[in-house]
Order: C-alpha cells, then structure tokens, then sequence
C-alpha cells in the first residue's frame, strides 16, 4: 500500500510539473481572461453551438475511435452511433447507463437500483464481458470479470462532450474484450468549461443530487477545471410491492487540465476521486439490511505532439485505484449454512500507451501502436465466494498496426491487427480488414471480417464458491480455460439524403467458439468452468434522423438479434447454453427533440423491448416485452439558467427489465425529477 501512494504521488508530480514547466510563462495579469474576449466559448455559446447544428454538421463530426484517428462519422466504416453532451443533456439523462440508452446500437437494461447490463449484438448476461468501455481513453472494466461495475462510473454529465459507441468487434485496435462493441466516453476540454456551472434538484427516484464545476486560466493557453458532485438514490422493489433495499449514495470530484505550449503540442493532466455507498439486503427475512461501499481514483497524463495535418504522436498513462467492499446474502449450499459477508477487492493499475499515425506516399495512412498494463489485484474473500489466489499481479503487453490503403479515390482497404500477451493464455492475435467505398460525398458503403477475443478473467480462473474454510468446496478455478473468439462478418450503408434525412444500416453474422460453459468434473465436485459452447449470430441495425423543421427533429432506430447458442457436441453445460445470452430479438426506439415557443424546449423518448429468454436455472425464463417512455420538459429563461422536469419509466408504476419472474425479481419503478442550472 504505501508502494503504491509513493508511486501515485510521484507520478502526480511529475505529470503536473510536465505540463506547467512546458507551458509558456506569462505575467499575472495575463491570467484574468478580458470580458469580452472571443477566444474562449461559454457555457451558453457551446450549448447554442449544439442546438445550431444541423444533421449535416452532425454527420461531419469527428470520431475516433473506429481508426483511432478523425475521421467525419459520415465517412466512418463501421456500425458506430455518437450521443453528443446536447443530446444527453436534453434527454436529462443522470448516468452513463441512461445515456447510453440513447445509442440505438445496444441493449441497456436495469437489473436494480444500483446495477445494470449493457451489450452489443447479444450476450447481455448479469456479468457482461464482451464490450470494451473506455473513459478518455482510460480503460474501466474490472479484470474481476472482464466486464463494468457500472454503479462505479460516474461523471458530471454537463461535461461529457460525446460518447461513441461502435458495435461489433474492436480487437483490431483495442485489443482483447473489446468483442461485440467498443464504447468510448470523451469528457469536453478544459477549454471548452470556462466559467462557473452548478446544478441542483431532486424527486422520487433520484431523490438529491448537486453539481459544481468551475473553469479558469492557469498561465496563457493552460487551462483548468475542478468540480464536484454528490447524489442519493431510492431503492427499487420487488415484484410484490416491498423494498429492495438496495438504495445508495456517491460523491465524486476531480479537474481537468489542458496546456497547449504550441499549436504542436497539446497536454493534458486529468484526475477524479469518488466514494459512495450501497444499501442491500444480505440473506434471510427478518436479517437487517447490509451496507457496501465504493472508494477510489484516477489520475492520466496525455502528451500529443502534431507533426502536420494528418501525422502525430501521442503518449498517454493512467493510474487507477479501486476500492469495493461488496455485500453477499447468506446460502445454503450441499447441507452447509454461509452466512452473509462482503468481498473485498482492491485494484491498482498502471497503463502506458503510445501510438503514432503519419501517411506513407499518397496512398497509406499507418497507424500503429505499443501498450503496456501492470495490475495488482488483492482480495478478501466471503463466506460465499473467494478469488484464490486472494493476491495476483498480472501483466499485458500490447502493440498494433493498421494501414489505410487508398485503392481508388473513393475506395479503401484497411487492414491491421492487435498482438496482445496475457498472463492466463499468453499471446492472442487479432487481425481485421475493412473495405469502405465512398459512393457519393454523401452516402458511403462498408464491410469488414474480423477476429476478437476474450481473454480469461479472474472469475473464469480463479473463483471459489464457497471458500474453503467453511468445508464444502465448489471450485471453478481452472488453468485451462481458453479465451473465447467470434469471427465477425459485417456490412453497412450510411447517407446524408438531403439537409433534412440521414440513416445509416448495419448487419453482421458472427461465429463464436469456446465460449463459457459450467461444468462437473469427472469426480462430482469441484464444477468448473469450461468452453463447451459455440454458435451464431446475425442481425442488423437501422437507425435514422429527420429534421422536420429548424426547431422539431426526430430520430427512430430498430435492431433485430437472433442468437444460436449450443452445447458443442459430445460436451455438457449445466446450464444447457442459457447463461450467457438474456437478449431481445427486437428493440424500437423513437425519440422527439422539440424547441417550443417562450423558450421552452420538450424532449421524448419511447422504446419498445421484446421478451427475453434467459436462464431460470437450467431451464428457460422469460422476461415479458414492454414499451416504456422518458421525457424532460425545460425552461430557459435566460442563457444561464435553465429550469427542467424529467420523467422516467412514465408508462408504468414498476416493470422488470432483467431476470425473470420470482421473489428476488426487482421492478424498475417511475420516477421523476425536478432540475435546476445555472452557467456564469
């Protein structure tokens, strides 16, 4: 533990002072922006900038992450959908899970109050892990898993910028998890948050919550930001109408710094801190409810130096420490009473990354790049469930290439592919190639074959249930388990059609291969885990925006899933393929973004999700279809106040969006809030 403050404070300081020695110096005065200075957008000239846009300028828009370098999204080959900070903050969305709900391209679904499964294209299990999720470019999935505790995510909303999420296979460039999608969070420059933003309210569900950001210069062309935030949410209920018990709480600040010493060298300095705290009941009637808690931090360094237009380098570290404490409901197990206790884990991580992109000739846009992680995980088991060994260190070394190769002036191959080094199966390669034809300078065509994996994580290897000092022991740790691979086969369209309609189209067709199963050994006991799974799926996605008038936009999306997974034969799974996949096979989405007179604007979403079939124990479950519908009413008297109402879940009191039917089932109820914000 001191170890790791020691080398958190050193990296702190050096960070900090690499970013201030480079920046010019300047006099003290310099350091008070002029009040009319037209250097720097507000609060409110950023948001009118985003309600100015119109689906043209949308579809321009840079994103990142299908290259990992700009490229207009019109022109990105890939099925990839970007949720802009206007749009969050319109939709009143409070979290990431409820604006990813915006990005028609996944299935997100409310398993409590303080859990959720997200995926992409399928296998939206209550422990997800095939969909790589990065904030600014920091990684946060835990290695627990390979999946997102996303009660442990959180940022002032206000000042998320975008989010792009691409579904479909990302192992190219990302490397392993990143298997059936790729979301990227990018929070807005420090630039881009000058002034004061504080943010207030409540209501049922979300019951208070504040916000407070402020942004300043620190010296010419270095500028900051530090904010802070805390919120209390209610509990769900269960199907009989009682109290989930499962309410919690968070509190989390940080700041932001970007220094532009040159227009060739960009920095950023980058930290947050949070903690909070869960309410959940622990095991039999009559026991009192158990509190678990959150607690840690990060801290990223980005160095970005521009060679020309289209040629840089960038240099980027992060530390991350995560702290949970996680409450287990007591058991009976083969004749042995677990009582209830927490699982303790405790995360530090330290990720390097480099990358450099520059042309060759007239034809070749390369892209290549080195990563290295160093993890240190220690855990404290519970009577229920242990990791053995409770202290692992793992490493993970990575490099990738990709070359763009211009065949035509309208058409590009590119090729590329990841070779990572994991301490579980040791080297896995993932190649991809990708053909884009640009038809028109408005609609553009795309298909793509690629490999991805996932790599063991320790749930796969190292879980225990229960632990061993109370006798029995079901084990599932086991050396053998291999990392689970999907070919992918895609295609799409995208189109501007006039200033007043856009679409885009995907479909896929992905073969998976040794994917998780849960088995006895030849003895009974221990059961582990194996890969004795295997099967197809296919679909597509459409989604599409109409600009009915300059104040009135609209967007629909539809997706349609068909999973076949099975049981390779000869082979056995106790859980007869169900585990791993609890999807719809459609989904509806409709949206309304309405500017109405007297400065008021009024914002619509409805949804439709079909059943699902999951797994009730080795056997089929069923969770019922159900249309739901959110939406947000709000005021701006002037350009820095803003009063809004939002509305959750407003076409039932409770439904269920995850399980299936029985006592432990939890309702997702209605819910609503009142909103105040101001900008100065």
């Amino acid at each position: 533990m001191k170890a790791t403050h020691h080398y958190f404070n050193q990296l702190t300081g050096l960070l900090l002072g690499l970013v201030l020695t480079l920046a010019p110096q300047t006099r003290a005065e310099e350091l008070v922006p002029p009040a009319s200075s037209n250097t720097d957008k507000t609060n409110s000239e950023v948001l009118a900038t985003y309600k100015k846009m119109s689906l043209e300028e949308l579809m321009n828009q840079e994103v990142t992450s299908v290259a990992r370098q700009p490229e207009p999204y019109r022109q990105a080959p890939s099925a990839i959908q970007v949720v802009t900070g206007e749009q969050i903050r319109r939709a009143g969305a409070s979290s990431f899970p409820e604006a990813l709900r915006l990005a028609g391209n996944l299935n997100v679904a409310q398993v409590s109050s303080v859990s959720w499964a997200i995926s992409a294209r399928g296998f939206n299990a209550s422990v997800g892990n095939k969909l790589l999720v990065l904030m600014d470019g920091r990684s946060i999935y835990t290695p627990l898993f390979s999946g997102v505790i996303w009660n442990m995510q959180d940022y002032l909303m206000e000042d998320i910028d975008h989010i792009e999420v691409i579904s479909g296979p990302g192992g190219a460039l990302w490397g392993a998890n990143a298997v059936n999608g790729v979301i990227n969070i990018t929070s807005k420059s420090a630039k881009d948050t000058q002034g004061l933003y504080a943010e207030a309210g409540g209501g049922s569900w979300l019951q208070d919550f504040v916000g407070v950001r402020y942004g300043g210069l620190l010296a010419s062309n270095v500028y900051f930001r530090v904010y802070g935030k805390y919120f209390d949410r209610g509990s769900e209920d269960f199907a009989d109408g009682t109290s989930a018990h499962d309410r919690w709480n968070r509190g989390q600040g940080g700041f932001r710094i970007d220094a532009e010493r040159s227009p060739q060298n960009q920095f950023t300095l980058q930290g947050d801190f949070y903690t909070g705290k869960t309410t959940v009941t622990p095991g039999a009637e009559g026991n009192p409810p158990a509190q678990g808690n959150a607690l840690g931090g990060n801290l990223l360094g980005r160095w970005t130096h521009t060679f020309a237009e289209d040629s840089d380098m960038t240099l980027q570290m992060y530390y991350d420490r995560a702290h949970l404490n996680a409450p287990f409901q007591s058991a009976s197990l083969l004749g042995t009473n677990i009582p209830a206790g927490p699982l303790i884990d405790n995360l530090d991580t330290f990720d390097v990354d480099f990358q450099d992109r520059f042309p060759l000739g007239s034809r070749n846009r390369i892209v290549w790049g080195l990563g290295y992680r160093f993890t240190h995980d220690v855990t404290q088991d519970a009577p229920l469930v242990a990791f053995l060994p409770n202290r692992l260190d793992q490493n993970l070394f990575s490099g990738f290439v990709q070359d763009e190769i211009k065949l035509r002036e309208n058409l590009f191959l590119t090729l590329g592919t990841k070779l990572e080094h994991n301490d579980y199966t040791g080297a896995e390669v993932e190649p991809s190639g990708r053909l884009q034809w640009n038809a028109t300078d408005k609609q553009m065509f795309w298909g793509a074959i690629s490999r991805a994996v996932r790599t063991p994580s320790r749930y796969d290897h190292d879980l225990f249930e229960p632990s061993p000092s109370y006798g029995t022991l079901l084990g599932t740790s086991n050396s053998l388990f291999k990392s689970e691979t999907v070919i992918a086969y895609e295609a799409g369209y995208r189109a501007q059609m006039g200033k007043k309609v856009s679409a885009s189209l995907s479909a896929f067709y992905n073969t998976y291969d040794n994917v998780r199963s849960l088995n006895l050994t030849s003895g009974g006991l221990p059961i582990v885990f194996q890969n004795n799974l295997e099967g197809e799926t296919w679909g597509f996605e459409l989604s599409a925006d109409y600009q009915v008038c300059e104040r009135w936009r609209l967007h629909a999306g539809y997706d349609f899933l068909h999973e076949s997974i099975r049981v390779k034969t000869g082979l056995t799974d106790l859980n007869k393929a169900l585990n791993e996949t609890a999807d719809p096979q459609h989904q509806v989405f409709l949206r309304s973004s309405l500017d109405l007179p007297w400065h008021l604007a009024w914002d619509v979403g409805l949804r439709w999700i079909a059943s699902v079939r999951n797994n009730n124990g080795g056997t089929v479950g069923t969770l019922p279809s159900y249309f739901e519908l959110d939406s947000r009413l709000a005021w701006q008297p002037t350009k820095q106040l803003e009063f809004s109402i939002v509305g959750e879940n407003l076409l039932h009191a409770r439904h269920a969006e995850s399980g299936f039917a029985g006592p432990s089932q939890e309702q997702v109820e209605r819910s609503v809030y009142a909103k105040v914000s101001w900008r100065f």
